[in-house]
């Protein structure tokens, strides 16, 4: 194995920022106290939480009042889709999901489907992985009360069109989710310009901790609470806060407020070189879409034909390269992606999927070292498969 390290995995998580874990690290030792309690410390402590409260919604164009803190972007992803169907079942039992969602979604839907009788329409991507707007209207009908697209797919990088969905939505009155955890820190988020409902973001994918996350949830849209206990979160969602979670997560946002634009040239830079060069290798394909600017500014994905996208990672891991077929939620399961046979892959060429997203510690060294060993690693796999 080789002793040099390269992380292009950036998708599955992002390390935490100097900057985050030093204003996180009072809040997990010195300052311990329980934000409920009614004494002088905790008041502080509270005080600090509401602080990085603020520092989110301001990231998403929001109130603080409007967002509610999770424990990550499953957690915000159930409570938004289940407590949104079931606050609005007696309006009507059918939800509309893409076929780009992270299983998250798509299993959260399936519960809905088992456990409450609701239907499901789940609405296909086309070859770019883009959900047509058009098909989410011909899909909803007088019981659609909830629909969710994600805002960007993990696996393809594709930006789906979620304004205009919103507004479909909307005139038909039904309340409109995004998935935004893969676009948080790549892309300017406005709700308000989105028109949206709801929307979940988490933290360890835009340079902070693991184990929080948060669903913004607009002013007087009705949901029921996945988690009952107490009156934390003004009674949406019960349990003692993560609050050195939540303080590392306001400052996160705080920071690619600040840096996104510099990050986005960065990235976007990296991105298309991979680009670039690896289209050149035979029997290796881009998948997602060509225009640029409707995709993730860190995010490369291929095909490569003939390959399982297992084997590529294991030998780009001997060479110090690290990377992913896809949602590592699933990966390991060894199956075709599902959002890759959406967009009309055979089983074969969908496992085939390798993915590179670069992020701000990246260098055009690593790029180099990426193209010097990728061919390499194609070469030599393609060499001992069966003839």
């Amino acid at each position: 194995m080789s002793g040099r390290r390269i992380y292009l995995d950036h998708a599955a998580t992002t390390p935490v920022l100097d900057e985050v874990f030093e204003e996180m690290l009072p809040y997990i030792k010195e300052k311990f106290q329980n934000p409920s309690a009614s004494y002088t410390s905790a008041y502080e402590v509270k005080e600090k939480m509401e602080e990085a409260r603020e520092k989110v919604a301001k990231f998403i164009n929001a109130q603080p009042s409007e967002i509610v803190f999770t424990s990550g972007g499953t957690e915000a992803n159930n409570f938004a889709l289940i407590g949104l169907a079931l606050a609005n079942a007696d309006k009507g039992r059918h939800i509309i999901i893409s076929r780009a969602e992270h299983h998250s979604i798509l299993n959260a839907a399936r519960y809905l489907q088992k456990w409450f009788n609701f239907n499901v329409t789940f609405i296909p991507v086309n070859k770019e992985g883009f959900v047509d707007p058009e098909e989410v209207e011909k899909a909803i009908t007088n019981e659609t009360t909830v629909i969710s697209v994600i805002h960007a797919n993990y696996e393809i990088g594709s930006i789906e069109p979620i304004k205009e969905i919103a507004e479909i939505a909307r005139d038909r009155g039904a309340r409109f989710h995004t998935d935004a955890v893969a676009t948080a820190g790549q892309v300017k988020i406005d709700v308000e310009k989105l028109g949206i409902d709801a929307l979940t973001l988490s933290a360890h994918t835009m340079y902070g901790p693991k184990g929080v996350g948060a669903l913004y949830i607009k002013e007087g849209v009705e949901i029921v609470p996945l988690i009952y206990g107490g009156i934390q979160e003004e009674g949406r969602r019960a349990g003692t806060e993560n609050v050195p979670g939540i303080i590392g997560f306001g400052k996160a946002c705080e920071i690619a407020g600040e840096k996104m634009d510099s990050w986005v040239k960065h990235y976007r830079k990296l991105r298309d070189k991979i680009i670039r060069n690896l289209e050149r290798i035979d029997g290796v394909e881009l998948t997602g879409t060509r225009d640029f600017s409707k995709r993730l500014p860190n995010h490369a994905s291929f095909i490569v034909k003939g390959i399982h996208g297992e084997a590529i990672v294991e030998m780009l891991d001997s060479y110090g390269i690290e990377t992913n077929t896809g949602s590592v939620c699933v990966s390991k399961a060894f199956l075709a992606s599902p959002i890759l046979l959406s967009m009309g892959y055979s089983y074969e060429l969908a496992q085939g999927s390798i993915i590179f997203t670069v992020g701000i510690d990246n260098t055009e060294e690593d790029i180099d070292y990426l193209l010097e060993v990728f061919p390499k690693t194609v070469e030599s796999l393609r060499a001992i498969l069966p003839k």
